[in-house]
């Protein structure tokens, strides 16, 4: 989620649509550490952006991976960092999401110690429906960060993301999908 990595997807975009063909307007599949790229970039670009489903996403840089430890990443010290956070936290940067009505779905275990859900899908639930976003957060009983496979068979999440995949594709070049 860094400006350099969001830099590099803007590339992976114009490739896929302009050089691939694919739709302007992905959803994304945010997993883990993954969730500051995808909302790294979502955040920069809400006009692009289809839907976001997450499994157990990392939302909030101070918990996972910690200032410490990330802000190498964006060539900052971790006081830095800290003091820019609304500019790069993605739990930070929900505003525009919620404006442009991007529907998100989060699967997130109530005993996960990696990227802790109240910091991180907690959180962004809370401030996402308070901006009057679309989000549904399904919390899961007595799972961590693992390899559970009821995350990856997750029927809700795996519809959600051709729902969202099928109304971009049905949506006339121009105008958002229906949320």
């Amino acid at each position: 989620g860094s400006p350099d990595g969001t830099r590099g997807f803007d590339l992976l975009h114009q490739h896929l649509t302009r050089d691939r063909g694919y739709r302007s307007r992905p959803a994304f599949l945010a997993r883990s550490r993954g969730g500051l790229m995808a909302y790294g970039w979502a955040a920069a670009h809400p006009d692009l952006v289809a839907g976001v489903g997450g499994i157990y996403p990392v939302c909030d840089l101070r918990s996972y991976p910690g200032l410490e430890r990330a802000a190498p990443a964006f060539d900052l010290t971790p006081e830095e960092l800290s003091g820019r956070l609304a500019e790069f936290n993605p739990v930070d940067r929900l505003t525009a999401l919620a404006a442009a009505g991007i529907p998100i779905l989060h699967l997130h275990g109530d005993q996960d110690r990696t990227v802790p859900l109240g910091a991180n899908s907690a959180e962004v639930a809370r401030r996402y429906l308070e901006l009057g976003g679309p989000m549904t957060l399904r919390v899961f009983e007595d799972r961590g960060h693992d390899m559970w496979e009821g995350w990856f068979r997750s029927a809700e999440l795996t519809d959600f993301l051709i729902d969202r995949a099928v109304a971009e594709a049905a949506t006339p070049a121009g105008e958002a999908p229906p949320p």
